[in-house]
């Protein structure tokens, strides 16, 4: 046989293999599981038997345009680029926007931007006492590694709870908790206790509220008269951390590990003889074990999937962040007076979250592949008005991370890399144009009433990074916009559209700014006039809000 007739009859083997099951169908393709699809379908059918019985109907499906910045904001904290914002637009696949969460849960940015905010969440402390400022930036570098390998949520928790930790109370002005043992991690997580004083009503105030849903603290000093709980339900709730206080109190010059109480599992409650001990939030007792701490028991019942307070409580406070508005909102402060909004969409939510293993991507992708984040944000019926019926999506106001890191993405911007990695959380240092922007746009108003002081909109207008930004000599992408080759005004005006925006401009739009461009604007000058535009774009309201 020839080369040539032994290579063809090899190349027939690949093809048309000479094997017994050669002529045997085919298996069928075992149909491959998809959660977050499940998820998704049974958040749809909950919110459209909603609408259906309220008579509203929902707002349009969103475009490609408004979707790619919102969900770009939303998982990494950022508007997209020009180039990121046009490939997805010209995308033809059908399955595109659940292609680019995939792509966005991946980049680097999504673990920051989460871990950003999820320390800003569980230690808003570090945001404005400049004493621990550093226990912030260890516990969100340690909450960036969690992001960024998909920690399941339960795990990231029961760590907090379980972390080996020591008190150090030698300045009895400032006392605070390290972390102990061989375990690196330790020194980070135990910035959480260090920002609550490393006491047990603080941390206990912290847990119930993060990873309950409940706002225990109200109770702390007389029973609630508007919630179910009660003073003694506070104390005993914080007497799991009940080892935090030294054996016999705080003593001058005390360092060492830990050292319970003698009894371990009871604290005294304040101005009483009272002694509460620990008991789980839903009245039952722990069964206590030699071999475990309190707060090795509270993780073990806190984080279990059998707990309906941690899996609900965990998903809204996700489905808040991605739609403005929680199920149950404030999303802490569960009662008579503020019931759930969706009652049995949120026992849904919370039970597909704990089936799933606690996986928060799989809980991202759901939510974002459902047909209300789709939604636009544009109100085409009455019945849209309420935010809490979930039929349009609301107007969030940009965060200062969210500003400040879209602004980059807008104008090419380079951090100095001596500043690059810092956090700067609340406070102001000389030179660095993102910690002007987080102290002077921070707000404790909700995403979706967010509102621009004078002094914010002047920085934006008349402020030197702004300034440098849209000045040709100083900004990258305007000059670059400016000088490209073969490009007319209406190229050119449309790719600021996309660089600030987004998205195309309208006819209108396009019209209007190119005409401005072509007569040189106030000075006869085209190229000054490209960058008025620019800088007319970055100040306008669409840029500041998340739609």
């Amino acid at each position: 046989m020839s080369v040539r007739s032994r290579v063809a009859a090899f190349l027939a083997a690949l093809v048309f293999p000479i094997t017994a099951s050669a002529t045997e169908p085919a298996p069928a393709p075992k149909a491959i599981k998809d959660p977050a699809g499940e998820l998704a379908a049974v958040i749809d059918r909950h919110l459209a038997k909603d609408w259906e019985a309220r008579g509203i109907v929902p707002a349009e499906v969103t475009d490609d345009a408004e979707f790619v910045r919102r969900v770009y904001l939303d998982v990494i904290g950022r508007a997209p680029k020009a180039a990121e914002a046009r490939a997805f637009i010209d995308d033809a696949a059908p399955d595109k926007r659940a292609r680019l969460v995939d792509f966005l849960l991946k980049m680097p940015g999504h673990a920051n931007y989460f871990a950003s905010v999820t320390r800003a969440q569980w230690l808003p402390q570090t945001t404005t006492n400049f004493q621990l400022q550093q226990f912030g930036y260890q516990f969100e570098l340690w909450l960036q590694k969690q992001y960024r390998e998909n920690v399941p949520a339960d795990q990231v928790v029961r760590k907090v709870l379980t972390v080996k930790v020591r008190v150090n109370d030698r300045n009895q002005g400032f006392r605070f908790v390290q972390g102990d043992g061989p375990d690196p991690d330790n020194f980070n997580i135990a910035g959480f206790y260090s920002a609550n004083e490393g006491r047990p009503e603080n941390v206990g105030s912290a847990v119930s509220r993060l990873f309950l849903g409940m706002k225990l603290e109200c109770a702390q000093c007389h029973d609630h008269p508007f919630a179910p709980y009660t003073k003694e339900q506070f104390w005993q709730f914080a007497a799991f951390f009940a080892e935090l206080n030294p054996l016999t109190g705080p003593r001058p010059g005390f360092v060492g590990p830990l050292r319970p109480q003698s009894d371990r599992n009871a604290i005294v409650i304040p101005g009483t003889d009272t002694k509460a001990t620990a008991t789980f939030f839903d009245g039952r007792n722990p069964d206590w074990s030699p071999d475990r701490t309190p707060r090795e028991e509270l993780a073990a019942w806190l984080a279990s999937p059998k707990n309906p307070y941690f899996a609900k409580n965990t998903a809204n406070r996700v489905w808040a962040h991605f739609f403005g508005t929680g199920i149950l909102d404030p999303v802490d402060e569960p009662g008579e007076n503020n019931p759930a909004s969706h009652p049995e969409l949120l026992d849904a939510l919370g039970k597909a979250f704990a089936d799933n293993g606690f996986d928060n991507r799989t809980l991202i992708r759901a939510i974002t592949r459902t047909r209300a984040y789709q939604l636009t944000s544009k109100m085409t019926h009455p019945g849209q008005a309420d935010p809490r019926r979930f039929a349009r999506m609301s107007l969030k106001g940009l965060t200062p991370g969210q500003l400040f890191d879209s602004l980059v993405a807008a104008t090419g911007f380079r951090e100095p890399a001596n500043l690059r990695n810092q956090r700067n959380f609340g406070f102001v240092q000389p030179g660095n144009p993102r910690s002007q922007f987080l102290v002077r746009f921070a707000s404790n108003e909700r995403a979706t009433e967010t509102n621009t002081t004078i002094l914010q909109a002047l920085m934006l207008m008349n402020g030197q990074f702004i300034g440098d930004q849209t000045d040709l000599a100083r900004s990258e992408i305007l000059a670059a916009v400016a000088d490209m080759p073969g490009w007319d005004t209406k190229q050119r005006v449309t790719n600021l559209f996309l660089t600030a925006f987004s998205r195309n401009p309208t006819p209108e739009e396009l019209e209007k700014f190119a005409s401005y461009v072509d007569r040189g604007g106030a000075k006869g000058d085209r190229k000054q006039a490209l960058a008025d535009v620019f800088w007319v774009l970055l100040n306008s309201p669409e840029f500041l809000f998340n739609h």
